[in-house]
């Protein structure tokens, strides 16, 4: 199985912003781990971040026919970018959205997703461990 691993704007700072929140495991130490898990389920791990929505858009364009499922971080592209979700529902990939801090507990502007509804699955709250169980969702046999 082919995952497309997209994480969106600040990700790449991970580790240093804001650690109280998002934690201290840096974007190419998370890449590594879930690509490390993903080779123990025999699959494989393609990583792309950007903190340009039309590159996002652009990488799940070009993944639509590798990939049969992504793990996405949107970041706060979460809250507003209809043309993300356009592009999930254009692509017809299994997506997994993914956060870092349980977005339904953060400010109220935080706590909207124009994205959750053409997602087949959500993860909120668990840290880097979130990814994993997102990797696990998504190669479990008849998810």
């Amino acid at each position: 199985m082919n995952i497309l691993l997209l994480n969106g704007p600040n990700l790449n700072l991970l580790g240093e912003r804001e650690p109280q929140i998002y934690g201290t495991t840096t974007l190419p130490e998370l890449v590594q781990l879930v690509q490390k898990r993903a080779r123990e389920l025999k699959a494989e791990v393609r990583a792309f971040q950007s903190n340009h929505e039309g590159a996002l858009i652009d990488e799940l364009h070009q993944s639509r026919r590798w990939a049969q499922g992504v793990i996405f971080n949107p970041g706060a592209f979460t809250h507003y970018s209809y043309a993300l979700r356009d592009a999930i529902v254009a692509t017809k990939l299994r997506v997994v959205e993914v956060h870092l801090s349980d977005i339904t507990k953060r400010e109220p502007w935080r706590r909207v997703s124009v994205l959750e509804e053409v997602c087949a699955h959500r993860v909120l709250g668990k840290g880097v461990q979130g990814y994993l169980e997102a990797l696990e969702w998504l190669t479990a046999p008849g998810s």
